[in-house]
């Protein structure tokens, strides 16, 4: 198993977790995203959408990182991560859904604006954060998890990189008391890894 990765891509940290979560190894091969290595034609053949992560697992390219976190549930992990039921499939869903849209928009597009000074609506994307960061502690409020369910599943992967990360785009994480258990209780999971600004 192989992993395109970039060290501070959340959503290659997405995966990275993942993996260390469940004992598996990859190999991580870095891509130069500054160099623009990610749209050169080689890499193109394994994602078309010139992004990182890629995971390539008996011979399969996989991307999207919420893709991948589903692959990985299906093939390696615990059926909790995943669970079969419908209701429970909806919610990881929502939530995937939440984390490649408004947190990539909200949080995710701060960091991108200030850490590595990627054009934006830094504006914009501060009060989508904002909106996002009330949400999920309203949220948290009430459950300990983001499915609803009494343990963690790759929803709380994958919005946990960007939120935890925030910080990086000069918001303040310290009014959202239940995001910060939650992340504590993230950061407590056997096999836990970080990554730069975690």
């Amino acid at each position: 198993m192989q992993l395109y990765d970039f060290t501070l891509s959340g959503n290659c940290y997405k995966v990275r977790l993942f993996l260390s979560l469940l004992n598996r190894e990859a190999e991580l091969l870095p891509v130069d995203l500054p160099g623009g290595a990610q749209k050169s034609a080689d890499f193109l053949t394994l994602n078309p959408r010139g992004q990182v992560p890629v995971l390539v697992d008996d011979g399969q390219a996989l991307f999207d990182s919420q893709a991948i976190l589903v692959y990985l549930a299906r093939r390696y992990a615990d059926v909790d991560w995943y669970p079969l039921d419908a209701l429970s499939q909806a919610r990881v869903a929502s939530w995937l859904s939440f984390a490649a849209n408004e947190v990539a928009k909200g949080p995710g597009q701060a960091r991108l604006h200030v850490l590595f000074r990627q054009p934006g609506d830094l504006t914009q994307a501060l009060q989508r954060a904002a909106q996002v960061l009330e949400l999920l502690d309203a949220h948290l409020a009430q459950h300990d998890w983001l499915a609803e369910g009494a343990t963690p599943t790759i929803a709380d992967l994958a919005v946990y990189p960007y939120v935890a990360l925030a910080g990086d785009g000069g918001i303040d994480l310290a009014p959202y008391a239940h995001l910060a258990a939650w992340f504590s209780r993230i950061r407590a999971l056997p096999g836990y890894i970080g990554m730069p600004g975690l």
